[in-house]
């Protein structure tokens, strides 16, 4: 069928990946960082621009019949009627709309009412969130807002010449804070709510939909955000959650509906393909890793897994929760961490080690019970980054999970998830594929992990947790409210 490429715009860098569009085998990279501050919470999107220009140098599109587009999510662009930046764009990581997210939710009626108005309820991360911030901290700039884009969305249009149509996709417009995954429609009530005044907002394309097409004829794909696309380029399907393992966590899944939650602890994003991506986070995952590798003065987290497997399950009854910066799921914000089961059998660096291991794990179960509480079927858990390699966390999964465990190899699963949308979007208008099934590339290479005869030794680890979570936190907990 052809050539097709796909990039990510990530915060710190642009990666191209080029691709046969039939098998998804890559052809070629490239890569360039962003010239810009790792922290920064605003940026001039002209940057993003210039590093991919750089990351596509020396030919690397040679022959691309089709671009697929994945971008940071939550990056807020607010255009004037011109076309024109109001302002810089205002980054996933700017928390200075924590105070506006916590006004929106009061001025709907609370929590609630937002969970089954678009299917979350507003954080600081969100654009509607920035948006009321924009109305109270930059008035004069907000009443020059005509129209809203994302990362993505503002990417794909400049690579079409900044045509008159702007367009996102369902991935993309599911964070936004104003458009439903459940009825697949914008509330532009709720884009007044925050803004103080309606502006236009960009058209929301099918998954094997096409942007549109450069003068040169280079075809561009919706596009999507950078979840969206990573699960895409996984391969994920029913059946299967993606374990993130950062310093914070999170757990999604790919469900045939969007799931709206009163209590707000899943965020219900749609996903690349037509399906649903809910999500419950954790703020505690590898930082509770680190804190205890540097509580017991090991020098990284491959000496604290080589000590934790000196251990056994259940740390010798030793449990941690490890809610060391407040914990989202469950709701305890002004929490603390706690370690319980002290006796002097269980007084030994390893059993702490392994501790910290498991109350990691048995709090991503917490997050993925959330979702099997509500219908999601779990099967098989894909383990992403850098700690998913540890032997410490590879032996415990399965059992704690109770599914198989699926760590892939590195890859830059963006770029293939977009470069698959590119594939699709081809396909369907070359008529060889149907917008209603995606090209079957094959999946990412992998380690694959049972539970085995292990399954109840994890369950009983699980037991020992919750117990401890119960007594500690009676009542906070309820994966199916």
């Amino acid at each position: 069928m052809g050539i097709v490429a796909g990039l990510d715009s990530s915060s710190a860098f642009t990666r191209i990946v080029v691709c046969d569009a039939d098998t998804g085998a890559v052809l070629r990279q490239g890569y360039a960082p962003h010239p810009v501050e790792a922290k920064a919470t605003e940026i001039d999107p002209q940057v993003w621009l210039l590093s991919l220009g750089e990351a596509a140098a020396g030919g690397l599109l040679e022959g691309v019949q089709a671009i697929g587009v994945s971008a940071q999510q939550h990056g807020l662009l607010t255009l004037d009627p011109q076309g024109n930046l109001v302002r810089p764009a205002l980054l996933g990581n700017d928390k200075r709309a924590q105070a506006a997210a916590a006004d929106l939710i009061d001025a709907l009626g609370g929590r609630q009412a937002w969970a089954e108005a678009v299917g979350s309820v507003p954080q600081s991360a969100q654009p509607v969130a920035k948006l009321r911030w924009m109305a109270r901290s930059e008035p004069e700039a907000a009443q020059q807002v005509a129209s809203v884009m994302q990362s993505h969305d503002w990417l794909v249009w400049q690579l079409l010449g900044r045509p008159a149509r702007r367009t996102t996709d369902r991935g993309g417009a599911s964070g936004t804070g104003f458009w439903s995954a459940g009825t697949g429609s914008y509330r532009p009530d709720l884009v007044e709510l925050a803004l103080g005044h309606q502006c236009a907002l960009p058209e929301v394309l099918g998954p094997a939909d096409a942007a549109g097409t450069t003068p040169e004829g280079l075809l561009i794909s919706a596009g999507t955000g950078e979840t969206m696309a990573a699960a895409f380029g996984l391969g994920v399907g029913v059946g299967d959650a993606v374990v993130s393992l950062g310093a914070s966590g999170s757990v999604m899944a790919v469900h045939h509906q969007a799931l709206a939650d009163p209590g707000g602890m899943i965020t219900s994003f749609a996903d690349a393909t037509g399906m649903h991506l809910p999500v419950v986070h954790t703020l505690n995952a590898v930082r509770a890793l680190r804190g205890t590798a540097e509580l017991l003065g090991l020098e990284d987290l491959d000496e604290l897994s080589a000590m934790a497997m000196k251990s056994t399950p259940g740390s010798s009854g030793l449990v941690m929760l490890p809610y060391l910066e407040g914990e989202r799921t469950p709701q305890l914000p002004h929490t603390a961490g706690t370690l319980s089961g002290l006796r002097r059998e269980s007084m030994k660096p390893e059993h702490l080690a392994r501790a910290a291991f498991e109350g990691m794990l048995c709090s991503l179960a917490d997050a993925m019970d959330v979702l099997r509480g509500r219908g999601v079927e779990v099967r098989r858990v894909f383990l992403l980054g850098g700690a998913a390699e540890l032997p410490a966390v590879q032996t415990a999964a399965p059992a704690i999970f109770g599914a198989q465990v699926v760590v892939p190899q590195p890859a830059d699963y963006a770029a293939l998830g977009a470069a698959r949308q590119a594939a699709w979007a081809l396909g369907v208008s070359q008529g060889t594929l149907s917008p209603a099934a995606p090209p079957a590339w094959q999946g990412a290479a992998a380690q694959v992990f049972e539970p085995g005869e292990e399954l109840a030794v994890g369950q009983a680890v699980r037991q020992q947790y919750g117990a401890t979570r119960d007594q500690i936190h009676p009542g906070a907990f309820n994966p199916t409210s």
